[in-house]
C-alpha cells in the first residue's frame, strides 16, 4: 500500500509543506531512504543527513520546518508520529479465520468466528477467545482463560488457568503467563509448596517481549495494567502490580509484591 502525504495527514494530523502528492510507501532512516519512503528528524545531530536524505519525504519538528526543501509533514512529535506511519504502513500479516484441525478445543470453550487458532494450539476447557483475536502454532491456553480481542500471541506462547487477558495485547514466542509464584514455607529443615491460587490479569494495549515472564498470584492477582509494554527475559513475581503506560527494559526482575 502506498498513501500520499495528504492521506497520512488526514489520518494523524500535522501540515504537509511541499507536495500533498507524494506517495510514501515505506519508512526508512535518513542515510538509507530513496524516494517513496518517508524518515523523520527528532536530533540535530542528524542534520548532515538530512542534507543529503535521498528521501521522498520527511517527518520534522516545527523548529526544522525549514530546514529542507523535500516534501515533509510538520509534528509536534517527530518521533510518534513517525511511529504511527510505520504502523500504518506496516500492518500485521491477515490471519485466517478458523481453527486448524490439528488444534485441540476443550469443552465449553467460545471462540469467536473470527478468531484465527493455528496449528497444534491447545484451548483449554472453558476458555473465551475474542473477536479478530489470533492464536499461534503451538500455543497453550489454559482451562477458563480469558483473552480479548484482537490479541496476537505468537508461536508457543503459555497462557495458565484462569488468567484474563484484555484486548490488544502483543504476547511474543516463548511467553509465560501465569506461572506459580515463589512460594516456599520452611518446615523442620524442608520446603513446602504455597500453592498459587491468584490469577494474573493484564489490561488493553500490552506488549508482552520474548521468553519473559508473569507469576500468578499468591492469594491475590498479579497485575499488569493498561498500556504497559515489557522487553524480553523479564521475570514479573507474584503480586506485583504495574501501573498503566510503564515501559521496563530487558532483563529486569521484580521482586514480588512490588508496585511500579
Amino acid at each position: 500500500m502506498a498513501y500520499t502525504l495528504a492521506e497520512i495527514a488526514a489520518r494523524f494530523g500535522g501540515r504537509v509543506l511541499g507536495d500533498t502528492g507524494v506517495r510514501i510507501s515505506q519508512i526508512a532512516t535518513l542515510e538509507k531512504a530513496q524516494s517513496g519512503q518517508i524518515s523523520f528528524l527528532t536530533n540535530s545531530k542528524y542534520h548532515a543527513q538530512l542534507a543529503d536524505t535521498r528521501a521522498g519525504a520527511v517527518i520534522l519538528g516545527e523548529a526544522d520546518a525549514e530546514a529542507t526543501d523535500l516534501p515533509r509533514i510538520i509534528s509536534a512529535n517527530p518521533y510518534a508520529y513517525f511511529a504511527k506511519v510505520s504502523a500504518l504502513l506496516n500492518p500485521f500479516p491477515e490471519s485466517v479465520a478458523g481453527v486448524h484441525a490439528s488444534a485441540v478445543v476443550g469443552e465449553g470453550a467460545q471462540i469467536d468466528p473470527t478468531a484465527s487458532i493455528a496449528a497444534t494450539a491447545v484451548i483449554g476447557a472453558g476458555a473465551v477467545i475474542g473477536a479478530h483475536t489470533v492464536i499461534g502454532a503451538g500455543c497453550y491456553i489454559g482451562d477458563k482463560v480469558v483473552i480479548g480481542r484482537s490479541v496476537r500471541l505468537y508461536p508457543r506462547v503459555v497462557v495458565y488457568h484462569g488468567c484474563v487477558i484484555g484486548d490488544n495485547l502483543i504476547a511474543h514466542s516463548g511467553v509465560v503467563i501465569g506461572s506459580d509464584g515463589f512460594g516456599i514455607a520452611m518446615d523442620e529443615g524442608r520446603w513446602l509448596k504455597i500453592p498459587q491460587i491468584g490469577r494474573v490479569v493484564i489490561g488493553n494495549d500490552v506488549e508482552i517481549g520474548a521468553n519473559t515472564t508473569i507469576d500468578r498470584g499468591a492469594l491475590d492477582d498479579t497485575v499488569i495494567e493498561d498500556g504497559v509494554k515489557l522487553d524480553n527475559q523479564i521475570q514479573i513475581a507474584h503480586n506485583v502490580r504495574i501501573g498503566a503506560h510503564t515501559a521496563i527494559a530487558g532483563c529486569v526482575g521484580i521482586a514480588g509484591s512490588t508496585t511500579i
